[in-house]
């Protein structure tokens, strides 16, 4: 069974999908992290000038990656690029201003794609990202789309960032950087971000994160 959790940045996407997996028992996968590993990448091998990626020279490192997930002590889902746990350094505002940008370049968003297809053969699955339910799996048996609203979205990354150490950037900022991210997923022409015709509508800017798993809860057990 595949559970496809898609919607913008900053809604709870993966805290859901996360909590989902675990309480299923189905492998959890985020490609969002995927999507910051390769623009991690690009920021160390200086590929970022003045915010211009150089997009030709990202193509040659694509077949050095190896991008892959380990599991916390906690339990927590840890990204890992090329062997390095690099989960607290694709999480900087650094990456939030460039990943968009990665991510529309149809040669990584093929490359991932075709991993995260891999990834679910044959498996009991939950991923999130932003194409899931339209191109990863089309046929996924559950699909939510997550929407919240964007000063309640601002306030919860801006507060991820101060847990993480993070005071230099302000509210303003982040909801700048958020509602431009939104506008560069759905204006991509590869994979842009979309609600598939069958995923199920979850808003969850005035709701708890329990209520918002209950609900994916009944959903799933539903379809099971």
């Amino acid at each position: 069974m595949i559970i496809a959790i898609d919607g913008f940045s900053s809604t709870g996407k993966s805290t859901v999908a996360k909590r989902l997996a675990t309480a299923l028992d189905f492998i959890y996968v985020d490609t969002g992290a995927m999507y910051r590993m390769v623009a991690l990448t690009a920021v160390r091998e200086g590929l970022v000038h003045a915010g211009v990626l150089d997009e030709d020279a990202l193509m040659g490192h694509l077949p050095e990656l190896t991008l892959g997930f380990r599991r916390g002590e906690h339990g927590e889902n840890l990204a890992v690029l090329n062997g390095e746990l690099v989960e607290a350094e694709i999480r900087t505002m650094e990456i939030n201003r460039i990943v968009s940008r990665v991510s529309s370049i149809p040669a990584v968003r093929r490359q991932l794609v075709a991993q995260q297809q891999r990834m679910g053969l044959g498996q009991n699955l939950v991923m999130d990202g932003r194409d899931i339910g339209t191109i990863v799996f089309p046929k996924a048996e559950l699909k939510i789309f997550m929407t919240a609203d964007a000063d309640i979205r601002a306030e919860r990354r801006l507060a991820e960032l101060r847990s993480k150490g993070d005071y230099t950037v302000s509210l303003a900022e982040v909801k700048s950087n958020l509602l431009q991210r939104d506008a560069e997923d759905q204006a991509r022409v590869d994979s842009p971000l979309l609600k598939a015709v069958d995923a199920r509508d979850l808003d969850n800017s005035h709701i708890s994160p329990d209520e918002v798993f209950q609900t994916a809860w009944d959903w799933a057990k539903e379809k099971m």
